[in-house]
């Protein structure tokens, strides 16, 4: 049997909103990008079959496009991932007063499980995990995690591959046209990632709000108190 008390419990649903908003702001910012991405790809594949039908004004303005949608992605990635983290710390903080068996990761690896190199493949995951086996039932499912988990990996590892070919090696105008359509198919990717993220938070968070509601299984309404023995008093005779 947990024992905790609902004061232990912090509120989360505020911190979940925060969260979600985040998410949807990167990924309305992505679709936007992913659209500026393949129209500029589109205009190289124009200058590739004939470099001057595209004016010097063209060619700028699709450059800076690019560079504008790519500075706003970044800082809207920073406040999404900043909302992700807060909501984080507050279900991890929950989920260390209902876990019986503790968590493997302390509080710390929170920040650092998503920045040390390599570990973040899966680091991360098993505090997520963690989080997931103290607020639900005994057995439940995590394929929700799981395929969250992919979908994460799959586009980041797509957007750092990207992120190489178009700013540390020099490639040529073909090479730039396929790096923009592989950006998109990564944008694509955290799109998915995004929806499966919404799931989870929404999931976690709704368990942990059903604890925090639930009276302990142990407390029961008080009784009233017994009525008197005392014999009442008779009228005189």
């Amino acid at each position: 049997m947990l024992h905790f008390s609902r004061e232990q419990l912090r509120p989360v649903s505020g911190v979940a909103v925060f969260a979600i908003a985040g998410v949807v702001c990167d990924s309305l910012v992505g679709v936007a990008a992913a659209g500026i991405n393949l129209w500029y790809a589109s205009l190289v594949d124009r200058m590739i079959s004939d470099f001057d039908s595209i004016s010097g004004t063209e060619m700028r303005t699709g450059e800076l496009l690019v560079l504008w949608s790519g500075t706003a992605r970044f800082f809207i990635f920073l406040a999404a991932a900043a909302g992700f983290l807060a909501w984080l710390f507050r279900v991890r903080t929950n989920a260390v007063s209902l876990s019986l068996t503790g968590h493997r990761r302390s509080r710390s690896w929170l920040i650092a499980g998503w920045v040390i190199p390599i570990g973040w493949f899966w680091i991360p995951k098993q505090i997520v995990d963690d989080i997931w086996r103290a607020s639900t039932p005994p057995g439940s499912a995590k394929g929700l995690i799981n395929a969250w988990w992919a979908a994460w990996l799959i586009a980041w590892v797509t957007a750092k591959a990207t992120w190489g070919l178009l700013y540390l090696f020099s490639i040529d105008l073909e090479g730039v046209a396929f790096a923009l359509r592989l950006e998109v198919v990564g944008i694509g990717l955290m799109l998915i990632a995004a929806v499966l993220a919404i799931g989870v938070i929404r999931k976690i968070t709704s368990a942990q709000e059903t604890l925090r509601s639930t009276p302990p299984a142990n407390s029961a309404p008080s009784e009233p108190p017994p009525a008197s023995s005392a014999p009442e008093p008779t009228a005189a005779s």
